[in-house]
């Protein structure tokens, strides 16, 4: 596939991949990280790891906020990855989506539900957890207002800083998003583009 112009073959975005040797020690720590499979990024340095290392200090205060809301804030990774999932799609983010739609099937979305978000159909007959995300997600990204009832239902099942940390989590997505999205991230050669984007 043809990269646009004004993309770097290898890091595949706008930015050049960063080399190890450039980095101060805490970087080249963070560096390391991202390239061992163990790390915690489903990427590597492929996507917002690689982007964020161009940051001095972006990478250490983004991945400690990261792994909070990942691993750490108590969502189940179902939960986690709905809600992930939607702010992806509320972004039209392919990348993001292209790395979340196969973790979310191992994590336990069911493929109802990943369709339901991928394609923007209602939300009746799904799991009531899953709807609430959903809806909630919907109303944040897409309407830029939550309804009464949408916040009681995700109040209700939440708790307040367990909302706290869900709408955190998709706001941190949803700004992942938008580096991917300035810098032109590219999916993979060989990777297919699983969101229909408009």
């Amino acid at each position: 596939i043809m990269l646009p112009p004004d993309i770097d073959p290898e890091s595949r975005c706008r930015l050049p991949r960063v080399k190890r040797e450039d980095l101060d020690a805490e970087r080249q720590a963070r560096f390391d990280k991202a390239v061992d499979p163990k790390g915690g990024t489903i990427r590597g340095l492929a996507g917002p790891a690689g982007i964020h290392l161009h940051s001095k200090r972006l990478s250490a205060v983004g991945d400690g906020l990261g792994k909070y809301l990942r691993f750490e804030a108590g969502f189940s990774p179902r939960v986690r990855e709905t809600a992930i999932l939607i702010s992806a799609r509320m972004s039209d983010s392919r990348f993001e989506w292209a790395a979340h739609e196969p973790q979310g099937l191992k994590d336990g979305v069911p493929q109802e539900t990943i369709d339901v978000i991928k394609h923007k159909k209602p939300v009746d007959g799904l799991d009531p957890v899953d709807q609430i995300i959903i809806q909630l997600g919907r109303e944040i990204f897409g309407d830029r207002k939550v309804k009464p009832e949408t916040f009681a239902a995700a109040h209700k099942h939440f708790g307040s800083g367990g909302l706290v940390d869900l709408v955190a989590l998709m706001g941190n997505y949803a700004s992942t998003a938008a580096l991917l999205c300035a810098f032109d991230m590219q999916l993979d050669d060989g990777t297919t583009a699983l969101l229909p984007v408009e």
